[in-house]
């Protein structure tokens, strides 16, 4: 007998929706998926918010980095992502270069629209918001970005924690009030000191997102693929993994390669 999920029957995330959650306490759950079977899967476990992020880049395209990840690419997995979502919100990362001008954002942000997102997410904080005002102003929500950001690794020489020194933190909270007048419905603080992300959390009335940033924020999300173990080669330390997929692969295919080779050798 197969199993008849429940959670995707629920009425439909929305922006709002998360911040009614923030209001009143809840945790907002949110999982990277770039793909029709696994984001169906999220969507039928229950899960708020799917992200078809820029980290497809690594743990799928094979790129070194999310810079290399062009706004075709995106488009093509926030499609793939989409079409298995009854109920989660589906917010599709604009990749690096494609929102270095407003009017650039928001053909973009279009394309990840039409393709299937409700929403879009960018980095940067108070240098974006001329970004962030086109975009909601075409009738696309925003969500933001502070704290590391991986488009611009390559310039800051690597994955750095953010909210160290005071001007940094002085600096994120700024950020985070200026993404929030823009409009921005909800912000993912990355790699942000815990108790940064408290207070930036404490001080917005928008929901904040964090990864590797304490338990503070009003919700959390994690790379899929550092989630189930299907990334081995490389786990951030802050994740705690909850399967080991890459393991069962690596059984599945060695046993198919011994039944192929030696017939009959496993009774």
């Amino acid at each position: 007998m197969s199993h008849e999920p429940t959670a995707s029957d629920s009425p439909p995330m929305t922006p709002d929706r998360l911040k009614e959650m923030k209001a009143q306490g809840e945790k907002i759950a949110v999982l990277t998926a770039y793909d029709y079977p696994t984001a169906r899967l999220f969507d039928e476990s229950g899960i708020d918010v799917i992200l078809v992020g820029d980290s497809l880049g690594m743990v799928v395209l094979g790129y070194p980095d999310t810079t290399h990840v062009t706004i075709d690419e995106m488009v093509h997995h926030v499609g793939a992502a989409a079409r298995g979502v009854k109920r989660a919100l589906v917010v599709g990362d604009l990749p690096f270069a494609s929102y270095t001008m407003p009017k650039q954002a928001v053909v973009n942000a279009r394309r990840l629209m039409d393709a299937g997102a409700h929403a879009v997410k960018l980095e940067g904080g108070r240098d974006q918001c001329d970004q962030i005002e086109e975009i909601i102003a075409d009738g696309i929500p925003v969500m933001a970005h502070l704290g590391m950001l991986p488009q611009s690794v390559k310039m800051e020489g690597g994955y750095k924690i953010k909210g160290k020194t005071p001007a940094e933190v002085e600096k994120l909270l700024e950020d985070a009030r200026a993404v929030q007048e823009a409009g921005a419905f909800a912000v993912v603080l990355e790699l942000v000191r815990s108790e940064v992300s408290a207070q930036i959390s404490t001080t917005l009335s928008i929901p904040t997102i964090g990864i590797g940033s304490g338990a503070d924020c009003d919700g959390q999300v994690l790379v899929s693929h550092d989630l189930i173990g299907l990334f081995p080669w490389f786990t951030p330390k802050f994740v705690k993994p909850h399967g080991h997929v890459a393991e069962q692969i690596r059984a599945s295919a060695a046993a198919f390669i011994a039944d192929t080779k030696h017939p009959g050798s496993r009774a």
